[in-house]
């Protein structure tokens, strides 16, 4: 089990690199995560729901996404409660406390997925939530030590040198552990290392005299590395330079699958800008409305930011505009959440540009979808996660025509309005496509040049350098011996 010090410590890199180095010889490896709490998700193969991190994790090794592999995903919709995702299918909305005593009823779903896990795949490699250290999270875990001890694995500690630190977090992580699980902590792995590595090696020999744990590796800096992020959106709003087209794309509280945008941080001829609360709006050729975990919170955050005035300026002077998920229903009239599905409840205006209402609803489940951009008849890919129903005029106008299941007929997705200036759709990932990509870019003036990145190969791509990168600078040795390969 790979855990970290804090959050974005690299435990979800760590594992997916682990992954692609087993599955290079021929190891038969899954990723694991017991608990994931964020807004970025994947369908997977058996019709589930799981993080998207583990999802990547699985491309790493070769197989398919199972919702054994992520049982416990919480989708935050406020501060203090989360819908609760159990094996990849919807179970409600919790509160903090609740979900705290639902516990022990959930670790019998967290068994029962690592269980039959086991009996598929030769290697396992988990990964922890957080940081281990949070004491007062520590009753009834079961993402982190309270997994580990339950199965009875090993754990690796990891790191960030990069924010500073690094030896009082791991330090202060182990003093905080209880007994057995100092034990089961077998090593350290620093992270995101910048610099001459003799200057850190006094460190590193302190740390293994003080704790009696060895250093398994020291991991570099990997500059440009771009692979699906569990929760945090990237520490650069764009890749690449000599771009010509600006996209901006408001950061909802609530912004979900924000993985959406990573091909256009590739394009050489894109300007993407994440623009945070209190930030000025600054103009642009394509403004995208994102996915939403809680689209009446997020639609009210973007009017108090002055997104609504800004978008009707935007339009004003010929600027395009595309809303993906909850971002495609932030356009229509309104939003009706009577039961409080996606936020709190009741109904709310929306931005009127597109003539549809959507009304929330509990039985929705994510589904991967393909079929055609309209009218290019460019083929198209993705998944649907948006809880809600869409009805109105707007949509006998539909951006994509997706294929049907069984014996239903093709359907439409999402509206285009008259003038073309605003797009909306329920389906994510249309961007990893480098033909749909270029295609919907250039309807917003942009000259196709057949430079849209194949975001498929890149993520492959991506995996193999950071495989390469562990492979060079691990004791694998020790990793196998962990790992009784």
């Amino acid at each position: 089990m790979i855990q970290g010090t804090t959050s974005d410590a690299g435990k979800s890199t760590v594992v997916a690199g682990l992954c692609r180095v087993l599955a290079r010889r021929g190891v038969s490896v899954a990723p694991f995560k017991a608990q994931n709490m964020a807004l970025n998700s994947a369908v997977t193969v058996d019709g589930g729901e799981i993080g998207r991190s583990t999802a990547l994790q699985a491309l790493a090794a070769g197989i398919e996404p199972h919702s054994d592999m992520n049982p416990v995903l919480l989708k935050p919709q406020s501060d203090r409660g989360a819908q609760v995702i159990l094996r990849g299918r919807a179970h409600g909305y919790m509160n903090a406390l609740d979900y705290h005593a639902y516990k022990q009823t959930a670790r019998a779903h967290v068994l029962e997925a690592w269980q039959s896990l086991s009996k598929r795949y030769e290697v396992i490699i988990a990964e922890g939530a957080g940081s281990p250290a949070e004491i007062n999270l520590r009753e009834h875990d079961i993402a982190n030590m309270g997994f580990a001890e339950m199965i009875d694995c090993p754990v690796v500690l990891v790191g960030d040198i990069d924010r500073g630190g690094v030896f009082a977090q791991l330090v202060g992580t182990l003093a905080l552990l209880g007994a057995s699980e100092r034990s089961r902590t077998r090593g350290f792995i620093v992270n995101r290392f910048r610099g001459d590595i003799t200057l850190l090696e006094p460190g590193l020999e302190w740390l293994t005299g003080h704790t009696g744990k060895p250093v398994l590796g020291t991991l570099p800096y990997l500059h440009g590395l771009l692979l699906d992020a569990e929760d945090s959106i990237g520490r650069s709003g764009r890749v690449g330079a000599g771009h010509t087209l600006k996209v901006i794309v408001p950061m909802l509280p609530r912004i979900s699958n924000h993985n959406d945008f990573d091909p256009l941080r590739l394009h050489p001829q894109v300007e993407l800008v994440f623009v945070g609360p209190g930030q000025a709006i600054p103009p642009a050729d394509l403004i995208i409305l994102p996915g939403s975990q809680s689209v009446c919170s997020d639609l009210e955050w973007l009017r108090a930011q002055g997104w609504e005035t800004a978008i009707q300026r935007h339009l004003r002077y010929g600027g395009r505009l595309l809303g993906i998920g909850g971002g495609f229903q932030m356009l229509g009239r309104a939003v009706h959440d009577p039961d409080g599905l996606a936020g709190p409840s009741g109904s709310l205006l929306g931005l009127g540009l597109l003539e549809f209402e959507t009304h929330m609803v509990a039985e929705s489940q994510p589904c991967s979808v393909s079929g055609h951009i309209l009218p290019e008849r460019v083929p198209v890919s993705g998944y649907e996660a948006s809880a809600g129903v869409s009805t109105g005029p707007a949509l006998e106008r539909p951006l994509l025509e997706l294929a049907g299941y069984s014996e239903l007929k093709a359907r439409g997705d999402g509206a285009v309005s008259g003038d073309g200036q605003v797009m909306g759709t329920s389906v994510h990932g249309l961007f990893d496509r480098a033909d749909v990509c270029e295609a919907l870019l250039a309807r917003c003036g942009l000259n196709p040049q057949g430079q849209a990145v194949n975001y498929q190969a890149h993520r492959q791509r991506e995996l193999d350098r950071l495989a390469d990168c562990l492979e060079a600078h691990l004791d694998m040795s020790a990793i196998d011996q962990l790992l009784q390969l």
